[in-house]
């Protein structure tokens, strides 16, 4: 089902009985055009396997608050049984008390992770890591690192990458992939099967722009992110799919001259959405004043000759329209990084 109508209360487990079966994206497209209330009572009908499948969406609207509204018990087994970086992005946007309840309630190594991602800054490579990744000692066999992957890839963000550490001092030594693995000797050392190069990776303080731009020309599935040589997590390709739908929507916004939008249209509020859009009106308005200021002082000159005024609409469409070109043109290279504050001069 890709289109659901509201469900009233009383069919509401019903209904969760057959969002159980359907395609987890269709599953949350459907939460998001339910009511807060029917969409929390589907959420506590469902089993609770499916129930972490639609909360690891980050299509989820409004998670923090369906989270919230879950009993606490379900909610901290939840955030728990959840990949950790969507558990982060969860208690990220939650208010006190509610986030220190959570947090209080989770196992000390889980608690003491999440607290380490909520203490990156937002939009950086290690607020958005999972640190469910596979990694093993470079004494390993393959054999061995293939057994050890099939007993926690249900665990793991992805197993396509593994990341191969030095066994004293967990530094990160080489990576490689699961088809390496698959097509090598079982009895050979992991690191004869693995490239002899270092990893790509990038620091935990890596903004997502960069780290989207390092994926594409690496071509790679995972990124790891390391500090001091020690890899923390990783950041995997469908967060940066996410990243950079959220980059492009900014960028998209800021085309039409105006603040990119903190929610989807439908849900911003009415005096939100003229705050974000009037000061650039503004802006434009005190600019048009200039512009009938200047047309004042040839006053005279357009009382002699009539026809001059037939060119004003024609003059300030073809200014509206290459100042909108303009924009698209240098926002897109800047976010690109095609151009930058040094190429000033060319671009005027």
């Amino acid at each position: 089902m890709n289109e659901f109508a509201p469900v009233s209360d009383d069919e509401a487990v019903a209904v969760a009985r057959v969002l159980a079966n359907d395609h987890v994206a269709d599953v949350v497209e459907a939460l998001n055009h339910e009511p807060r209330e029917t969409a929390i009572e589907l959420l506590c009908a469902v089993p609770f396997e499916r129930l972490v499948e639609i909360f690891d969406q980050p299509e989820l609207e409004s998670a923090p608050e369906l989270a919230e509204a879950l009993p606490r018990a379900k909610a901290s087994k939840l955030l728990t049984a959840m990949s950790a970086d969507r558990a982060a992005d969860i208690l990220r946007e939650l208010d006190e008390p509610p986030r220190s309840e959570l947090l209080g309630a989770l196992a000390p190594p889980l608690r003491a992770t999440l607290l380490s991602i909520l203490g990156y800054p937002e939009g950086s490579a290690a607020s958005i890591m999972t640190t469910e990744f596979v990694s093993v000692p470079s004494d390993w066999t393959v054999g061995r690192t293939l057994d050890y992957i099939r007993k926690v890839e249900r665990t793991r963000e992805t197993i396509y990458a593994i990341y191969i550490v030095d066994p004293e001092t967990q530094l990160l030594l080489r990576s490689t992939g699961l088809r390496r693995l698959i097509t090598g000797n079982p009895e050979d050392l992991i690191l004869s099967v693995a490239p002899d190069r270092m990893p790509v990776t990038v620091t935990p303080l890596t903004d997502r722009e960069n780290l989207a731009q390092t994926i594409s020309k690496y071509d790679l599935l995972a990124l790891p992110v390391v500090d001091h040589g020690r890899i923390l997590g990783i950041v995997t390709v469908d967060d940066i799919i996410d990243t950079m739908i959220e980059e492009t929507t900014e960028d998209v916004h800021r085309f039409g001259g105006m603040e990119a939008l903190d929610e989807p249209y439908m849900k911003m509020g009415f005096l939100a959405m003229i705050q974000k859009r009037a000061g650039w009106l503004c802006a434009l308005f005190l600019s048009e004043m200039l512009t009938a200021n200047a047309m004042q002082s040839y006053e005279g000159e357009l009382e002699k000759a009539i026809v001059l005024t037939l060119f004003i609409p024609l003059i300030m469409s073809s200014g509206g329209n290459s100042g909108s070109q303009a924009t698209s043109l240098v926002i897109r290279a800047l976010a690109l990084r095609e151009i930058g504050l040094r190429d000033w001069w060319r671009v005027a």
